[in-house]
């Protein structure tokens, strides 16, 4: 990978952009330990260079819990920021007990801006 700017995967990943202070990270479909390394590279690559990564799952149909442990590492390395979960990612989050941990906001323009 040449850079965060470069995090245009085929499958779950769509462009990355820069906003505010941060980066954002587009992911869709299926997050699961099948599909999940491209996620993974473009989430380090934003976390090497930005002091914040928003994620947005506004298209994302599923996440399982090797998706949850990778938000939870990105989590550690930088300031992450969930944008737009849908209901199966809000469940999850809500049963795992993620959403204390985790930074989740209703749309990307939130977690941008922090509120």
């Amino acid at each position: 990978m040449t850079g965060a700017g470069d995090t245009h995967r085929e499958g779950v990943v769509g462009d990355g952009y820069p906003a505010g202070a941060g980066w954002v990270v587009a992911a869709h479909g299926e997050l699961d330990q099948d599909t999940l390394a491209p996620l993974e590279e473009a989430l380090a690559a934003a976390a090497e260079q930005h002091p914040l990564v928003v994620l947005d799952t506004s298209a994302v149909t599923f996440g399982d819990s090797s998706f949850l442990n990778l938000l939870l590492r990105t989590h550690q390395l930088t300031t992450l920021r969930i944008a737009a979960p849908g209901e199966q990612l809000q469940r999850l989050f809500a049963l795992t007990g993620a959403d204390t941990v985790l930074s989740v906001y209703p749309a990307v323009e939130d977690a941008v801006a922090g509120s």
